[in-house]
């Protein structure tokens, strides 16, 4: 299996790239998330997942291995192919979609193109309590994501006993991250939450 690629950049679009790697230009296929973190790069290392079907042999390119461990966990999903994590991880950051299938949060795992209801859930079903324990593992494949959720669901569960609906909580605490980053502190969170429910 080719675990990455380092060389020259010779092109780098949001949804594709080639690295020349002496000489040999690599087609790799890559979600939007590793576009922003490496576009206007000329050269560097790309990790890879090589997905082999009969008629084809694909490269999948990640900037770290957070997002490509995430993708190897997605993948691993009944129904989910290497197209449907590639889309999952352009439309939420590796982060926001770790939070967001550690929370059981249906309703915005739907919002990516092609994830249905049942989908969603059985995501939401296969990989919930690994990515739970993956979080607080000391030989985590997706390291830093302990204090997220932690903090997150700190603050979900404060946000409940006050009186709110866990799906509601669950998509305003995923906003704010979205907008504000995920280095917030609880009482900040639950604070911007009180705001928008």
């Amino acid at each position: 299996m080719i675990a990455h690629l380092e060389g020259k950049f010779e092109q780098i679009t949001p949804t594709f790239m080639v690295v020349d790697c002496n000489g040999v230009g690599y087609g790799i296929h890559i979600s939007l998330s590793t576009y922003e973190k490496l576009k206007g790069q000329k050269s560097g290392r790309v990790l890879t997942h090589l997905s082999i079907r009969e008629d084809d042999h694909v490269l999948f390119g990640f900037a770290d291995e957070t997002e490509r461990g995430l993708f190897r966990h997605l993948i691993s999903v009944t129904g989910i192919g290497p197209s449907s994590a590639r889309m999952m991880l352009s439309s939420l950051s590796p982060k926001e979609l770790f939070s967001v299938i550690a929370n059981g949060n249906v309703g915005l795992l739907k919002t990516v193109k092609g994830i249905g209801d049942k989908t969603a859930q059985r995501i939401i079903l296969e990989l919930q309590s690994k990515l739970q324990k993956e979080a607080t593992s000391s030989t985590s494949i997706l390291p830093g994501f302990a204090n997220i959720h932690g903090a997150q669901q700190e603050a979900s569960d404060a946000l409940v006993t006050l009186g709110f609906n866990r799906a509601s909580v669950e998509k305003a605490l995923a906003k704010i991250a979205q907008s504000n980053g995920n280095n917030q502190s609880i009482e900040d969170m639950v604070k911007q939450a009180l705001k928008v429910l």
